[in-house]
């Protein structure tokens, strides 16, 4: 099985568990996380937060692993607070990383980021999911959002 159908076996296999931590089905978890996103050295082109894994697309302003290691650490510091949990890793080690290459593929990344969402069953429409970039109410959360002070 080569990468990418594995990304998608696992994708598809993540979006089925109703076992196991679902932490980021929790909204006040699920907006640390999204901050998180948002305060880092990045484009944040897409995401969505699903109840128990988390999809992206960014052009990162710094190595990719370093830039991992800021929003998963930031995230996992204040989503443990919020679940009392203490001495337990919040976030997998492993992360699937891959290069997008041509405007298409970006195009249909975003699209399935998006998505992912309806295809869960966890919202009709991709506008419809709250923890989302296609979220319909989120341009207005970044245009309501106070600019951070290195702004």
């Amino acid at each position: 099985m080569n990468s990418g159908a594995a990304f998608v076996w696992m994708d598809r296999y993540l979006d089925a568990a109703r076992e196991g931590p679902r932490w980021l089905g929790r909204a006040e978890v699920a907006k640390v996380v999204e901050e998180a996103l948002h305060r880092q050295d990045c484009e944040l082109h897409a995401y969505v937060i699903m109840p128990n894994h988390v999809h992206v697309l960014l052009a990162p302003r710094i190595p990719p692993s370093q830039l991992m290691r800021f929003i998963k650490g930031a995230s996992a510091r204040e989503a443990n607070k919020i679940l009392g949990i203490c001495g337990k890793p919040f976030w997998q080690h492993e992360s699937y990383d891959h290069q997008v290459r041509t405007p298409e593929e970006f195009t249909k990344i975003q699209r399935y980021i998006e998505g992912n969402p309806v295809k869960a069953g966890l919202a009709a429409t991709p506008e419809a999911y709250r923890w989302s970039s296609a979220w319909s109410g989120w341009r207005e959360l970044q245009l309501a959002a106070p600019a951070s002070a290195g702004e």
